[in-house]
């Protein structure tokens, strides 16, 4: 079988009602700014070429389903804490900072501890499933490296797997999870011959990208950035 072989962990695309609230408070907040606004959705990041909020409209109130957290590494966990907002509850809990921000977006804190990248990159994302060992063993034939932990990491980012309902009705809040690839096209090819349920292929003037629906109807994009990627 040939492997599908992702770099790193792109971005988490959400259903939001709030698109706006939440671009502010991540670029007030959280070391992010708007990379890129259309009508449809709002692209938030520290860097264009690390991990970034991809927030689309939708109609609402939104349901977490699968979606537990977004988690953000941080070099100073303390100082990150304190300097969010008297008005948002952050909670401690362990190595973890945890708090909700606008459409009850859950987003968690760590110290990055020695890892690259900017202040506020992606960390990791947990998902809720009801079966996290088969959905583990289903994410690591579409190319995430598995710990038997639940555990699935992509480079130096991961998806953690808990126990739960991930059913959101049709008003989900994940619309994707993405993961940067050498070659969208290749993937797409390796999905057909596998059989995968395609989602769509998109040509957009800095990426390229195959959708594919996985375990738990949790949908992955494989994005290629195109030579002339020019976002900031």
């Amino acid at each position: 079988m040939t492997d599908i072989s992702p770099n790193s962990l792109d971005h988490v695309a959400l259903w939001v009602t709030e698109r706006d609230a939440i671009a502010s408070f991540t670029g007030d907040h959280l070391g992010m700014h708007v990379i890129e606004k259309t009508d449809d959705f709002t692209l938030v990041g520290a860097d264009a070429r690390r991990g970034k909020l991809t927030l689309f409209d939708a109609e609402g109130p939104r349901e977490p389903g699968p979606l537990e957290r977004v988690v953000l590494r941080v070099g100073d966990l303390d100082a990150a804490a304190e300097s969010l907002p008297a008005a948002v509850a952050a909670e401690r809990d362990g190595e973890l900072v945890k708090f909700e921000i606008p459409d009850g977006l859950r987003i968690g804190l760590v110290a990055a501890n020695g890892a690259a990248g900017p202040d506020y990159d992606l960390d990791h994302v947990v998902l809720r499933v009801p079966d996290p060992a088969g959905t583990a063993e289903d994410l690591a034939r579409l190319g995430f490296d598995h710990d038997g932990n639940g555990r699935l990491s992509i480079a130096d980012k991961d998806v953690r797997l808990e126990q739960g309902d991930a059913d959101a009705g049709d008003k989900p809040l994940l619309n994707h999870i993405a993961v940067l690839v050498d070659s969208a096209g290749e993937v797409q090819d390796e999905a057909e011959r596998r059989g995968l349920e395609i989602d769509k292929f998109v040509d957009a003037p800095n990426t390229l990208a195959v959708f594919v629906w996985g375990p738990d109807r949790i949908k992955l994009e494989y994005v290629e950035h195109k030579p002339g990627f020019s976002l900031t």
